[in-house]
């Protein structure tokens, strides 16, 4: 550990131990060394967003977290496995078909009033369930792979919370989206944050006041949508 200041060792309650177990599996598994400095390994953002959701449990929602890659998100620093290979095996197409599933079970169980959150692949995923009757509202954030046609289809209220930064998602498209939801008559919320750039309420620097704080509105804004159409059980 030489080169280090400071190492801090301590426990933590096992709810807690989300990250610890994605890089303990990583260490595990990889025969090469990985480094972050600063920024978020991609590795484990899936897992920082489980802790959003603690938000909306606060707010007295009841939180399900499915794991749709089933333990194999995506690895960037894997050179034998490419974003599209990755996809083949976990496109949004295959986690449509897993969201339906859970929200059958959860209906199973008494569960009325559902609202779906999608981050970045999610996005695409909650737009997929917009389409339908699968939940009473919808929040897609800095969503990838959603198309004007994919919006087109939308009858769910929805709220799109967008980067000014997004490759994926350009500010110009955005404007669409709210134009076509308007026109359809559909509920929505459309707001695109200053200064952001993809994936920014997951993932940013702690030290950062500037993206805490953007990050931090998003949250309440999904949580609002939530709180205004989806009944707390």
């Amino acid at each position: 550990m030489e080169g280090f200041n400071l190492i801090l060792l301590r426990h933590v309650d096992r709810e807690a131990n989300g990250v610890a177990h994605r890089l303990a599996h990583l260490a595990s598994t990889s025969s090469s060394d990985e480094f972050w400095v600063e920024e978020t390994p991609d590795i484990i953002h899936d897992v920082l967003i489980e802790d959003d959701y603690k938000v909306a449990s606060n707010a007295g929602f009841n939180v399900v977290v499915p794991d749709f890659f089933y333990g194999d998100p995506y690895n960037p620093n894997n050179t034998q496995r490419n974003m599209t290979d990755w996809l083949r095996d976990h496109g949004p197409d295959k986690g449509f078909e897993d969201a339906k599933r859970v929200i059958a079970a959860l209906k199973k169980k008494g569960v009325s009033w559902i609202g779906a959150a999608g981050f970045c692949w999610g996005g695409k995923v909650v737009a997929e369930l917009s389409k339908g009757y699968y939940t009473e509202a919808a929040v897609l954030l800095h969503p990838s792979r959603v198309t004007l046609d994919d919006i087109k289809e939308i009858k769910t209220p929805i709220a799109i919370l967008a980067a000014q930064f997004d490759n994926s998602t350009a500010p110009e498209l955005v404007k669409q989206f709210k134009e076509i939801l308007s026109t359809n008559k559909v509920d929505n919320f459309v707001k695109i944050f200053p200064g952001v750039s993809h994936g920014w309420t997951v993932r940013y620097k702690d030290d950062n006041v500037t993206a805490v704080k953007s990050a931090n509105e998003a949250h309440q804004d999904m949580l609002d949508w939530f709180i205004k159409y989806v009944q707390k059980t």
